[in-house]
């Protein structure tokens, strides 16, 4: 009756100290919380040379081929002072971008990330962390799983703003923006939170414990 089989040996999570849960029981021993996985392996990216600043969209492959909400998306957008990068996804060829927005059916978001000022996201686990480890502050537009999770402890810990994704109004995601974009407060959080994880890849410790498993054929206990 497990959810998650738990390895005797060493077990691996990802979600960053700013956002998780106080817990009322213990994290295994073997249970390591990277805090990121931030991949290192997308191609490079350059915004486009107007120098405005930029809001990436992306609400990834299962997100982005709901057209109905992709059309919709656009339309409000379309309607704000802002610019966007959109990941169109695979069914970019079912809807249009509106003037102020580019985009691709896949972008390389880690590339892309540094060059925002703002994430509009569907909040699944990789973009979630990795908008944490660029402190990107997010608009969160949540559609199932671990997405209304992530959406809710964004908001509820000042990294952004949940909106309701089939239920927003105009208003409200223009009022969410321009909060992402001018709350110093809010920016200046998710700057430092992104500054302390890039202190600590995940990654770098992932390889050390799992070449120290593989070395020793012990278990790795968090206060070994």
């Amino acid at each position: 009756m497990e959810m998650i089989h738990e390895s005797s040996w060493l077990n691996l999570m990802l979600y960053p100290a700013e956002l998780d849960y106080a817990r009322s029981r213990s994290l295994a021993p073997t249970l390591y919380n990277l805090e990121t996985s931030v991949r290192a392996t997308d191609e490079p990216w350059a915004p486009p040379g107007d120098g405005e600043r930029l809001i990436y969209v992306s609400l990834g492959s299962l997100g982005s081929a709901d057209v109905p909400l992709m059309e919709r998306l656009v339309e409000v957008l379309a309607q704000t002072p802002y610019r966007y990068v959109v990941s169109t996804g695979p069914q970019h060829t079912e809807y249009a971008l509106a003037d102020n927005m580019v985009g691709a059916e896949f972008l390389p978001q880690v590339s892309v990330l540094p060059h925002v000022a703002a994430v509009i996201t569907h909040g699944g686990n990789n973009t979630t962390t990795e908008c944490m480890w660029f402190g990107k502050p997010m608009l969160m537009l949540p559609i199932f799983w671990d997405q209304h999770d992530n959406a809710q402890r964004v908001h509820e810990t000042g990294y952004g703003v949940r909106l309701a994704t089939y239920g927003f109004e105009p208003d409200d995601l223009t009022a969410a923006l321009s909060l992402l974009l001018t709350d110093e407060q809010l920016r200046a959080r998710a700057a430092a939170a992104g500054e302390r994880l890039r202190r600590r890849p995940g990654t770098e410790l992932a390889a050390d414990l799992i070449e120290r498993v593989a070395t020793t054929g012990e278990p790795v206990m968090r206060d070994a």
